[in-house]
Order: C-alpha cells, then structure tokens, then sequence
C-alpha cells in the first residue's frame, strides 16, 4: 500500500478538524479566533452573554425566559430559602401574609367535581349579595365549572380579582330547581392569622395562631385582652404548623410576653450588621403561666418566638423539635412585576443559638428532613437526635438548649401519642371523615343552623346511634368496613372527630377546635401542664 493511502485518512480528518474550528470563528470570511467579548461598563458576564444571544444569536430568543432561568439557578446555589417569584404568582406568594386579599369572600372546596361553598364570609360581597353556605358554583361568567375537573388553583383565578371589579356566578342551592344568578362587585376580604381563642377551662386561655402576617399582632393583642377579660390566669399558645412570616410580627408579638429589656432576637449578615430587639415591657401577658406547642411544622418567625420564651426562662415549649429557619430574607420587586427574595442575615435566639438546619449537601435532602427524621425515629422518641455539644447553651436558669437545628421542646410529645389507631387511620386516609361530615352538615344545614352560637352546638348537639351508623354504613361503601376488634377503642375518637368536622362546615374553627382538641394529645398535656404550674416544671428541668 502507497504512503498516500495510508495518511490520506489522517490528512482528511486534520482538513475536516480545521473546518469545525474555522466554522466557530468565522466572521464576514475571516479567521479571528482571538475576538474576546468584552464586559461592558458596569456589566457583569451574566448580562454580557445575554446580550450577545439576544443580538447575534442564530434564532430568534425570549430573553426574559432565559433571564429567568439564569436568575433562578443563581439563587438555587446560595441557600434553601432565596428565590425568584415570577410576576403572575406574586399576588399569590404574598397575599397570605398581607392580612387582605381582593376577591368575592367565601370560603370554598371542591367536594365531587363542585365547587362548594363552606361558607361566606360575614360583611363580605358574596354575603351582601344573599350567597350562603351549601351554595354550588355551577358557572362562573357563563363559563360552567362543574364536572369539567377544574382545580382549586383556577377557582381562585376566576374568583379573586381588583376591588371594584364584578364577576357573575350560577349557584345551584337546594331546594331551588334554576340556578339563581348573582353579580358580586370584589372587595378586600380581610384575612385573619388567628383561627380561635377561647377558654377551654375556667383559668386557661388557648390562641391558635396559623401564621405571622402583617395584622397578627393585632389579632393576637385583641385576643389577650379578651382572655385577659374573663380571667386567664395561664395561656397555651399554639403555633402547630405555622411556617412563620414576617420578622416583625414575631418580634412585636414576642414583646406581650417579656419583660422590660429581655433580647428576644439579634440579626445579623456579611452586609447587614448585628442588630437586637429588646422587649420593652408593655406586654400583656408577663407574669402568668405560658406554654408554647411547636412541632416540626414550626419554622422561621414561629422559632424566634419559641425561642425567646424558652431562651429567657419565660414559659415552657411543648411538642416536636420545630422545623429549623433561622434565615432572614428581604424581598426585591423587579420591572416586570415579578421578585426576588434573598437570605441577607441570620437570626438568633437569646442565648446565642442560630437554629437553622444544614443545607450545604444535597437539597433533596433538606426537603426531605422530615421524612428523615420519621425513618431515623426522631418523632417517636427524643433520644434519636444526635446534638453537638460545641451548639450547647446555657439559659439564665440553667436549662440547656442547642442550636443547629430548630427549638427543641422542654417537653416531648412522640408521633406515636398522636397516632390513632389503623382502623381510624384508614377512615382518615380515604377521606371519609371529612366527606361524610360535610355530606351531613350539608343536607342538615337548616337544623343546625337552628343553634344560636357554635357554644350551644358545642353543648347540646350529640353524635347518635343512627348518625354513627350511617357513617359506618359510608365508611363500608367507602372501602373501610367495620372492624369490630378496634370499634369499642375507636368509638370515642371517631364521635369527636365527627362532631368536631360537622361543627366546622357550620360555625367554622369556633365549631371545631374546643371540640377537636378533647382528643389532641400535645394540647392535653399542655393543658395539664398548666394546671399542674409551669414555674414548678421548670425548675424541675433546669435542676
């Protein structure tokens, strides 16, 4: 074989190589692979390269979704808790935390492929146009939105709106053979952060706080005083599931239950420096028993508040180790309506403790730490967690604390107290609870509608034979049958669960808590806590 033959395969495959190179730097038939692309004047490399893609790019871009994209991977580098909301979802973000949103003012789920109301809120445009609880949202602008498998997302799109505007709807209401049609002129509908407070004995007052919005130091303020009122004596404070808010709220609130220049936070980051808030001695809840109820739901603002009460010997934490959010973040709006929430500080508790959870590893892991902690067996006993000692503090009366990972309660309460029963468990897990619940409240809205107050519905309505085997006759057709060897056990919590979820779709939470929390186990102990005297448990913890 020639020489020829044996390079022309190399010669080709170098003229083709040069080719693929000289096809990357080919500018008007020139070579100029030494072209370097330039930052402009105060620009970065990220907004550099866009603006070559948007100018010479092959085809034809949306710059605003590759901006997007570029934003959102940044932040998903830096912590767990920074993020970009785009323009359409941040009405949605923030509503929750406003205290307000523009809208008709009902409250709604959808229950069989219907939009059904639960009720509508007093003083609300829904209300003064004659829409009641059992109301059917069949149409909505002409538009039918029953049996078409539409989503609780796109109800509340269809529904909210700017103050001012109208929205027609077709309910179906029993009774009635045409729908009966209704303009609702949209109004800011008022949300509230606190579900209930009430007083389940004659000493001790109980406030469910759901979150730390912009109104809840009111909410919380009004409520102490009216506890306050009829002779509290102790309170229990609820703050189960409640993923925190704004910093501020937290702090103010805080302040009702410190004395006069007691730290209730510090803040602090690399472009903010350290800042404190003090209590200021105005509150009015100082001196009497105080109990905080947390679980692994409890995040962020929830924690300062916990954390301060625990930190300053105020009062007693019970429950599950909280979730661990000791990041501030502060909220930039940008041209487009959307924005950018962006950790700039931590927080710390009063004795130093940051509580925020790791997240420098894999950030499946972060969000799954729940499950973690269930499959490690952190939920069902305490002994499970492994605390470093370098994050243990001290608090004035001695009590130890750790930081690196949420408030630890003074007092544990394991998954497994809280746990029901399989039989239960199952009624639950299928929804049969709550369909049948709403079913019954539904079809005998006029009779326990003839109760004056959720009071007198507490007192007087009972769960009777023939309601109970009704729900266990739909509890069989269900896929639950009866299980005899656990009905006995059973019974008592399946005849509270069902007064308690019947009084809801009625009286809403003034219905359901007082009578729910008769078989809610951190509650309980809670409540036995108090009566027992908070300062004798405490003292006994720090020795």
């Amino acid at each position: 074989m020639s020489k020829i033959k044996i390079y022309l395969p190399i010669a080709i495959a170098i003229v083709l190589a040069a080719g693929i190179c000289l096809g990357y730097n080919m500018k008007t038939g020139q070579s100029d692979s030494g072209q370097i692309l330039r930052l402009g004047r105060g620009k970065s490399k990220v907004s550099t390269v866009l603006d070559y893609v948007k100018k010479d790019y092959v085809d034809s871009v949306k710059t605003s979704k590759l901006e997007t994209k570029a934003i959102k991977e940044i932040l998903s580098d830096l912590d767990p808790h920074s993020q970009y909301i785009a323009s359409e979802e941040f009405n949605d973000v923030n509503d929750p935390l406003k205290g307000n949103f523009e809208g008709i003012g009902v409250q709604f789920r959808i229950e069989k492929d219907t939009v059904m109301i639960i009720r509508a809120i007093s003083g609300g445009p829904s209300e003064k146009v004659g829409i009641r609880g059992g109301d059917r949202i069949v149409t909505i602008e002409g538009d039918t939105v029953a049996g078409v498998g539409i989503s609780n997302d796109e109800i509340i799109n269809r529904l909210k709106g700017e103050k001012g505007t109208k929205v027609q709807v077709g309910i179906f209401r029993r009774g009635v053979d045409d729908l009966v049609h209704f303009t609702i002129t949209r109004d800011v509908i008022p949300t509230y952060s606190v579900d209930i407070s009430f007083m389940p004995t004659d000493s001790t007052g109980y406030i469910k706080l759901s979150k730390f919005s912009a109104t809840s130091y009111k909410e919380v303020k009004k409520a102490l005083t009216k506890l306050n009122d009829r002779g509290m004596n102790n309170l229990i404070l609820d703050l189960r599931s409640n993923a925190g808010g704004y910093l501020q709220s937290a702090i103010k609130l805080t302040d009702e239950f410190l004395k006069d220049e007691q730290l209730i936070v510090y803040t602090e980051g690399r472009n903010r420096p350290k800042k404190h808030a003090y209590a200021t001695g105005k509150g009015a809840f100082e001196e009497q028993d105080l109990v905080i109820l947390i679980d692994e739901g409890s995040a962020s603002a929830s924690e300062i508040l916990a954390g301060a009460v625990q930190d300053n010997d105020r009062g007693l934490i019970i429950g599950r180790r909280s979730f661990g959010k000791g990041l501030v973040q502060e909220q930039k709006r940008l041209k487009d309506g959307s924005a950018v929430r962006l950790t700039v500080a931590r927080y710390h508790t009063p004795t130093g403790r940051c509580i925020q959870r790791p997240y420098e590893e894999d950030r499946k892991e972060y969000y799954h730490d729940i499950y973690d902690r269930w499959k490690n067996g952190e939920l069902e006993s305490p002994d499970s967690i492994r605390f470093n000692d370098s994050l243990k503090y001290q608090t004035p009366a001695g009590r130890t604390v750790y930081g690196g990972g949420g408030i630890m309660p003074d007092i544990f309460v394991s998954i497994e107290e809280e746990r029901t029963n399989d039989y239960i468990g199952d009624l639950m897990q299928k929804g049969v609870f709550y369909r049948f619940a709403f079913d019954y409240a539904d079809r005998n809205r006029q009779k326990l509608k003839e109760y004056d107050s959720a009071q007198d519905y507490i007192k007087e309505f009972t769960v009777d034979a023939e309601l109970l085997e009704k729900f266990f006759q739909n509890a069989k057709e269900s896929g639950v049958p009866k299980n005899d060897q656990l009905y006995e056990e059973s019974l008592p919590e399946i005849k509270n669960l069902l007064k308690a979820l019947i009084g809801r779709n009625i009286f809403d939470n003034e219905g359901f808590y007082p009578v729910y929390l008769k078989t809610d186990s951190i509650f309980q102990k809670a409540l036995r806590t108090v009566q027992k005297d908070v300062e004798a448990v405490m003292k006994k913890k720090a020795s």
